[in-house]
Order: C-alpha cells, then structure tokens, then sequence
C-alpha cells in the first residue's frame, strides 16, 4: 500500500469500519469458543476457520479497494483525436477533458474513471478500478457477519438461561458462561453484525445489479434524463455498455479483482460508438443551460444545513444529498437549476473586479432567500426566443 493509500485511513470513514470489523470478529470468536469449540468438534473447527476466512477477506478486500483507489485520470487529459475533444465534456477543475464514463469528484478533487460514488467508508470513490474489490468486500462482509449473527445469537440464547439448563438440561448443551461486559459486549456486536447484513446487504444488491446493466449509479440519472429527453421522438437512447449480463459481469468480476480495459476505451453495442453516451451529456448540459434561472438574493444565508432563521419547515424538507450549501449575501445572483419546495440548487455569479476567483461555487441555498430575476436576458430563454422572433 502506498503512502497515498495509507493516508486515506486516518478518516473517520476508514476508522468506524475497522472498528466495526474487528469488534464483530473479537466478540464472535470469543463466544464462539464457548458456544462450539473448535477443539472439542468438526464443526466448531469448520465454523471458525469459514468464519475468520471471512473476517480475512473482508480486511483483504477492504484495504485493496482503499489503496487501489478508482483509477483517476491524469490532468489535463485530452483524446489522442483532437476531433473527439468536441464530443467530450470539459472539467475546468482538473483542466482536462473527461473520458467516457468518467466524472468529477469533488470530495477526491479529481476526474474518476467510471465514477460509481464516493464511499465515506474507504474515504475514496468506487470506481473502474476498485469496484471488483468493493464488491467482493460488501460480500465478504455480509458472509461474516451472517455467521456472526447466528454464533451471538445462539451465545447469547445459551448464556441468558444456563441456570435453566444446568437444573434441567441434558448436559450436552453449550456451556455459554457471560458476564455483565461480555454481555454488553455481545448484545453490541450482535447489532452491528446485524446491521451490516441489512444495509450492506442491500448495498451489495445495487452494486451488483449496477455491474450486471453495465451502468453506475451516477449513469442511472443520465439514463433517465436521456430517456425523458428522447420521449417525445421517433428516435430511442440506446445504452452502449450493456453486453449482456454475464459480459457485463465478466468486465468487474474476476479472480483477481482487476477490471477488464483501461477505464478510457470501452467496448460498445453495435449502432453506437466510444462517444454515444457524452453527445448525449452535452445535449443534456444544453438544456440545462436553457432552463436555467438567475435569482437574486434578498437574505444572508451562512451555509447551515439546518437553517433555524429560516423556518422550521426549510429545517425539516432539507435536500436528501451530500451536495454542499453555499453561503450568499445580499444581493449576489445565483443561477439555478434545480429547484425544490424549499430549496434551490445553483452556481454563484462571481462579478469581476469585486470578487477573487474562487472556482466554481455550486450548491444548495433556502428558496426564501431569493426572488427570481426578470432583467437577464442574457440568460433568459424566453428573452433568446423573443430576440429569434424579431430577427
């Protein structure tokens, strides 16, 4: 692991989850001890070596998909056809353009290669890289923490009635013997345990139908949008990537948990080619451009997540993302592009000569804090389609 890699666990992301893993596999294998000796039975022996195989291969795969990291591209890149740099997207972060399929994160603060999301819990995005190794750590985790819940559960049965079964037993039941902190300790770890094969199990679900369509989480929203936008057509969006389920699968999911290609250059479905799915993002950039409104900002808002100066109701409807709220002041322009009940999503107009350059500043920000703006007509679509009308 490099250093780079290593650093990325020191976050409370990277921490939790080593914690989780090594009270759940501590705890079960001390109970277990009780419950099935290894030594006294085959299937004590059986029971744990699977179960520390699993405990091992969680931490395997845990820090691989960490240090491996999702494969980012260099900046500044651009195609080695300077005609395809039209049909590709523009990150004016990393200056470079953005490959097919990749996206820019900015909690990494780079272009990722076949972006699926960024994991709090290995502090890094999953992507073309280290999706296998995601994916068989999810299944690991799920795996071991199955068998830890039977191992507590039963432990923990046995040990809350041993007086009962020393009176009235047949002498051959576990002898599970718990005090009050390896009782907590147990009941603790039987929570966790259970928690991760509830909401990692349902994670593992989505990963794998993601890998099975050929299309991530992020490609879900452009597919929908694409599909809204050719509903009215004679034209359909035709998915590029999706091979066939054990194609698809076969590309992810290897022995050694290397992705088949290079994260740039993909093979496609007959009737489209490397460049289907970004013509179509910069269509769908193209109208969003067109729907975009300026709102003029009557309010300061200082970046709360739960703004209590501007209602209880803005409090309880805030947006359900990780996308960050930016702070405004009287009279600054944002122009917006999403808009919610409660809330607004857009980028701050940055005036030339009052303002240092920042980088683009995008986020969430209380509807009550701006009124819509009637005079930008530079930005208006129907102020364009007037103009188109009179000429």
């Amino acid at each position: 692991m490099g250093f780079s890699g290593l650093s990325r666990v020191f976050h409370w992301g990277p921490m939790v989850a080593l914690g989780i893993i090594k009270w759940v596999t501590l705890i079960t294998l001390y109970c277990n001890t009780m419950l099935w000796p290894p030594a006294e039975s085959l299937y004590g022996l059986v029971f744990t070596a699977t179960f520390l195989g699993f405990s091992s291969l969680t931490l395997f795969h845990f820090f691989c998909s960490l240090s491996t990291g999702p494969g980012f591209l260099p900046a500044g890149w651009t195609p080695p056809a300077a005609s395809a740099a039209s049909q590709l997207q523009w990150c004016s972060v990393c200056q470079g353009c953005k490959a097919p399929r990749s996206h820019h994160c900015r909690k990494c603060g780079r272009c990722v290669m076949k972006m699926d999301h960024h994991c709090p819990w290995i502090n890094s995005c999953v992507g073309h890289h280290n999706q296998g190794h995601f994916i068989a750590f999810l299944a690991s985790a799920v795996c071991g923490c199955m068998m830890s819940s039977i191992s507590l559960s039963m432990s923990l049965y046995y040990g809350l009635n041993r007086t009962w079964y020393l009176y009235y037993g047949t002498g051959r039941e576990p002898q599970v013997v718990l005090t009050v902190w390896t009782l907590l300790g147990a009941l603790f770890g039987l929570g966790l345990a259970l928690g991760v094969v509830i909401a990692v199990g349902l994670l593992l679900v989505f990963q794998l139908k993601s890998v099975l369509r050929n299309q991530t989480g992020i490609e879900d929203w452009i597919r929908e949008k694409a599909d809204y936008r050719h509903r009215n057509t004679d034209t359909k969006f035709i998915w590029p990537y999706n091979l066939g389920r054990m194609a698809n699968l076969q590309q992810v999911v290897t022995w050694s948990c290397v992705p088949v290609g290079d994260g740039i250059t993909w093979e496609v479905v007959e009737g489209t080619d490397q460049y289907t799915l970004t013509r179509e993002q910069l269509k769908q950039k193209e109208d969003k451009r067109e729907r975009t409104r300026e709102y003029q900002i009557i309010m300061n808002y200082g970046g709360a997540w739960f703004p209590l100066s501007q209602g209880v109701a803005v409090c309880c409807h805030p947006p359900c993302t990780d996308e960050p709220r930016i702070p405004l002041q009287t009279g600054c322009v944002v122009r917006v592009t999403r808009w919610k009940k409660y809330w607004l999503y857009g980028e701050k107009v940055q005036e030339e000569g009052k303002e240092m350059p920042t980088g683009r500043v995008r986020g969430w920000f209380p509807r009550h804090c701006a009124v819509e703006r009637l005079d930008h007509a530079d930005t208006c679509v129907l102020a364009r389609q007037e103009g188109k009308k009179v000429k």
